[in-house]
């Protein structure tokens, strides 16, 4: 005998106008693997009309300073998720094989590229911070970073910007 139960709602997503949500994601780390979750996840948060904060620190700036963001790298070496000794991952070529067979999976799951994923995060209202003591460890200015970070901040600042937000740190 079968018993029917009701079935759980399905959730609906995009169907409020506004809401009193805030995100903060703390990107700090500068491999293409780590940068997406970030990106994807505020992406995702402001199609859903939350607030969104990135805010970027140590290898993080990676992903908004001129000189590297169009040139993120993934290194397979000690990384267990690639089921391969690490013997086998560090010989030469085997960061820029990785790294091109990754770019390769990420176009065909038709996601833009890191400068023009941060270009549609900041045209859908998102904000883009950078840490003021990883500028000055990296000897960084704003000049040198991606056009639409808002500013080099403090501690305090962010502080400030991440009081009532779910905060993630990737």
């Amino acid at each position: 005998m079968t018993t029917v139960t009701e079935a759980a709602p399905i959730p609906t997503f995009g169907d409020e106008e506004e809401t009193d949500r805030k995100l903060v994601i703390i990107c700090s780390k500068g491999s293409l693997d780590m940068a997406y979750p970030g990106l994807v996840l505020a992406n995702a948060a402001l199609g859903e009309g939350i607030e969104t904060h990135l805010f970027f620190t140590f290898w993080g700036f990676e992903m908004i300073t001129e000189k590297t963001m169009d040139h993120i790298k993934f290194s397979p070496l000690g990384n267990p998720a690639t089921h391969m000794p690490n013997f086998v991952m560090g010989l030469p070529g085997m960061t820029s094989f990785a790294t091109h067979m990754m770019k390769a999976q990420i176009a065909g799951l038709d996601l833009p590229e890191v400068r023009e994923f941060l270009e549609l995060i900041t045209d859908s209202g998102g904000h883009l911070w950078a840490c003021r003591m990883s500028a000055d460890m990296l000897q960084l200015e704003e000049k040198d970073l991606f056009d639409r970070v808002e500013g080099i901040i403090n501690a305090a600042d962010f502080i400030e910007i991440a009081e009532g937000a779910q905060t993630l740190f990737i």
